[in-house]
């Protein structure tokens, strides 16, 4: 099942351990919330380039998220790569954005690049506890 906004904003109201920090209602759609750049960057052609989020996430243990690149990069060219947030994880994510569209393109520090999408994860299947728990700013490789 996807979490509808309403569904959103009790979680994160609740403090079951669903965050989203900073919150902004701006960001939350009907059934997803947009996540932010943390940082301006030039997204050049043919390159990916890895950027991290405003926010910080918190994934109680029967959530689990998908993530989407917004139409408006997507309609320009970017792909995003990785789009799987673990039930368990805490951090800001870090985005593998590339760019095949026809030119350099600009993502501004704040401007919502992709949506993030809640589903409940039912049974116990265990929490994330990788090498990318606890993440702050943008995260390579390990």
């Amino acid at each position: 099942m996807i979490l509808s906004a309403r569904e959103i904003r009790n979680r994160l109201d609740k403090g079951d351990g669903l965050v989203i920090a900073p919150y902004s209602d701006a960001c939350q759609q009907p059934a997803s919330y947009d996540l932010r750049a943390a940082e301006t960057a030039t997204l050049v052609r043919g390159r990916c380039t890895l950027v991290h989020t405003l926010e910080r996430v918190e994934m109680p243990g029967d959530i689990a998220a998908v993530l989407r690149c917004r139409s408006s990069y997507a309609r320009r060219g970017v792909l995003l790569g990785g789009g799987f947030v673990d039930p368990g994880f805490r951090g800001q994510l870090t985005l593998c954005l590339t760019n095949m569209g026809e030119g350099d393109i600009l993502l501004p520090q704040g401007d919502r690049v992709v949506q993030m999408i809640l589903h409940e994860v039912k049974g116990v299947g265990g929490l994330y506890n990788g090498r990318y728990q606890d993440s702050t700013g943008v995260v390579g490789a390990r």
